[in-house]
């Protein structure tokens, strides 16, 4: 009977402990869609604002004339070659990568339509993340904890002239790219480890 006792005294008390210990033991806070975003975007919004660059297709071009953003200036003799200016509201809404202000039109041939040239939008904005999945447990070198959640990376065209946002709105133009963060806990919190 004594025997019994005992065992049973130090049965409690071995669970007894070992509750003490999982309450001590803190678990990982939660990483939530929101949180992921706002981690991604506290990234976007200390970079570097940058202006996006734009596809101007067949289409485009023409967009761009009817929005005043440029003008033809030069037609030359085989009929498909054509030289078009920056108008004083074009140079305000774009620039060109090879600088100046003129947008040569050189296509293969009067039935190429798959031609287009870059401009760069004047308005520098930062990146914006949307669209987070559910964030899932990941293994990352040198991390003991970590998340992982795909997201989609789009450009920001706040302040940006309607004329350019019909033209990127263009098929040909890239206004969101599908992402991965990945998230490490430290220090109890959770931190963007990098976006591939």
């Amino acid at each position: 009977m004594r025997n019994a006792v005992k065992i049973f005294v130090f049965g409690v008390l071995a669970l007894l402990g070992a509750g003490w210990m999982l309450t001590g033991c803190k678990s990982a806070p939660d990483l939530t869609q929101a949180n992921a975003q706002a981690l991604i975007q506290a990234k976007y919004d200390q970079d570097p604002a940058v202006g996006a660059n734009i596809t101007v297709n067949h289409l485009g071009l023409s967009q761009g004339i009817t929005s005043k953003l440029w003008t033809l200036t030069k037609v030359y003799p085989n009929k498909y070659w054509a030289d078009y200016t920056l108008t004083a509201d074009g140079k305000k809404a774009v620039k060109l990568p090879g600088g100046g202000d003129t947008i040569q039109w050189r296509p293969e041939n009067a039935d190429d339509k798959g031609y287009s040239v870059i401009v760069v939008t004047v308005a520098a904005n930062h990146l914006k993340a949307h669209d987070v999945k559910d964030t899932q447990d990941e293994v990352l070198p040198g991390v003991t904890t970590a998340k992982g959640a795909e997201f989609v990376e789009g450009l920001n065209l706040d302040g940006v002239p309607d004329g350019v946002v019909e033209i990127a709105h263009n098929p040909g133009n890239k206004l969101s790219t599908k992402r991965q963060a990945d998230f490490s806990l430290e220090g109890g919190a959770w931190k963007l480890h990098s976006i591939e």
